[in-house]
């Protein structure tokens, strides 16, 4: 009798543990941009099931060159990262695909590759029908690694109307200095060659942007390991940014090009939006 009575009242604990944990969906969303359908990783945090709890702010997390929507679900050192996130933050994540090198441009020369179309319209209309979202730029944020670092930056300046706060880990925030011939490639495929078109690589480079985050009035938060390859076109965006007198919130701490360092530092984009948000009204959420 004290045995079943001791499994039942385990079964009990994991089954309250189960329903307030942060739960993890995969969303097909429909893009007619590139008349083709990509997937989102959703994190929803404990307790979103109840009725009375949201609406809730939305972070958008962007992966690298080469990933794919899943990598921030399953690559990160730390267990459960991003479920973590969302119940200490009570925010809603999602990981769009980008492509493996969209660089989450709308391409000139590719119909099929058009990524800031598919993340500042499709996707935010999608997720807001379908989720307890704050349907207003004060409860989105964007924030991403290094290709995503570029991304969540450059769709901020180009959409303030979207975004509070941007976020850019380890960004490749110079894409007219680079290259890489493997890199130089995946950016010529969704912008042309760089011989002919020097101008349209930088006009969409951030280190050349200065002026649209400036005009933005998003808040932007940067930050770059001392070891990154990145780090000089980081440390040069830096200095444009305050001889311009833009507000940032830029950071170098220990690390290189590496999941160790972005899954330490999605913590501190989070602090960060969490204080600009906090500033900016009363916080319903991210308390």
């Amino acid at each position: 009798m004290q045995k079943k009575l001791y499994t039942l009242l385990l079964l009990f604990s994991l089954t309250i543990l189960t329903t307030q944990a942060a739960k993890v969906d995969t969303l097909v969303i429909n893009s007619p941009a590139m008349q083709k359908t990509l997937k989102a990783g959703i994190v929803t945090p404990d307790g979103y099931k109840k009725r009375k709890n949201g609406p809730y702010p939305v972070l958008y997390l962007l992966h690298g060159y080469s990933g794919n929507f899943s990598n921030w679900l399953k690559v990160p050192p730390q267990k459960d990262l991003l479920k973590t996130m969302a119940d200490k933050y009570q925010v809603i994540i999602v990981t769009p695909d980008g492509g493996y090198s969209s660089w989450y441009f709308n391409s000139p020369t590719d119909r099929a590759s058009q990524y800031e179309t598919f993340i500042t319209q499709e996707l935010v209309t999608d997720i807001d029908k379908k989720y307890k979202t704050i349907k207003e730029k004060n409860g989105r944020f964007i924030s991403g690694l290094s290709m995503g670092g570029h991304g969540a930056l450059y769709l901020a300046a180009r959409h303030p109307e979207l975004y509070l706060a941007a976020g850019s880990m380890s960004g490749s925030v110079n894409i007219a200095a680079i290259d890489r011939a493997k890199l130089l490639k995946s950016i010529e495929a969704v912008l042309g060659p760089k011989q002919e078109n020097q101008e349209r690589f930088q006009e969409n480079s951030i280190v050349h942007m200065v002026p649209q985050l400036k005009q933005s009035g998003v808040s932007f938060m940067i930050d770059c390991g001392v070891d990154d390859f990145l780090i000089e076109d980081n440390r040069e965006l830096h200095r444009r940014l305050v001889a311009e007198k833009v507000p940032h919130d830029y950071t170098e701490r220990p690390g290189a090009h590496s999941w160790g360092y972005w899954g330490n530092a999605l913590e501190y984009h989070l602090l960060f939006f969490r204080k600009v948000r906090a500033s900016a009204e009363k916080p319903t959420a991210l308390n």
